[in-house]
């Protein structure tokens, strides 16, 4: 029975380390100290080396030569290849989710579509981009695809630490709800083709923002 209870807890602590990669909680190219997450969250160090471990053998997280841990710097081809991949993944759970989606769902993602103009508005870009992966994920969740849906985490664990680098552009800024009032709108007419080009256009265009800033570093 405490072997179990130590299994559940390794996996959430990886689930949550996981999730904290998704929503933008870790930078691109810092250093995760095992001691000071255990404190973050609450539980001793062994479930927290374990998880990273995980994390590192999925290539979400990168092991230096001194064993420290620390979230991958994506070259421009690789954010490159990873944005063609994310067109290709999302826009094909977008397009499944759309004859899927119950009113109840739509009525969801339309208070998200609010709220993100809300944010907007505000100038609150941390509310932005978490509405942002709110609203992305209650589409895919509709498609009904598990293993798609596994996926689509997987790539945004890796394009996660970057994205809150869209507030900071003064151009994405004001048409960062453009696509998203359009994937709405073909959510609203069960327009799968819709629903999918307009995902695609909606990470293009966040990709091409991020682009500049990685041709930049490098």
């Amino acid at each position: 029975m405490l072997k179990l209870e130590h299994q559940t807890l390794n996996d959430r602590a990886y689930g949550a380390l996981k999730q904290e990669l998704i929503s933008g909680g870790f930078s691109p190219g810092q250093t995760l100290v095992i001691r000071k997450l255990a404190e973050t969250f609450g539980i001793s160090t062994t479930p927290i080396r374990e998880a990273l471990q995980r994390l590192v053998a999925e290539r979400l997280l990168e092991m230096q030569n001194n064993r420290s841990v620390i979230v991958p710097l994506l070259s421009a081809p690789a954010f490159e290849e990873l944005t063609r991949i994310r067109i290709a993944v999302e826009g094909l759970a977008g397009e499944i989710a759309a004859s899927r989606m119950s009113e109840s769902g739509l009525i969801d993602v339309q208070a998200m579509l609010a709220g993100m103009q809300r944010a907007i508005d505000a100038g609150d870009a941390r509310a932005y981009l978490s509405l942002n992966e709110a609203f992305h994920f209650a589409i895919y969740q509709h498609a009904g695809a598990p293993i798609l849906l596994n996926m689509i985490r997987d790539l945004w664990g890796r394009v996660g630490p970057y994205l809150k680098l869209l507030m900071q552009a003064d151009r994405y800024i004001p048409q960062s709800n453009e696509a998203h009032r359009r994937i709405v709108g073909a959510l609203e007419q069960r327009n799968g083709p819709a629903v999918r080009a307009s995902l695609g256009q909606d990470i293009a265009a966040a990709a091409a923002v991020l682009s500049e800033s990685l041709r930049t570093a490098d």
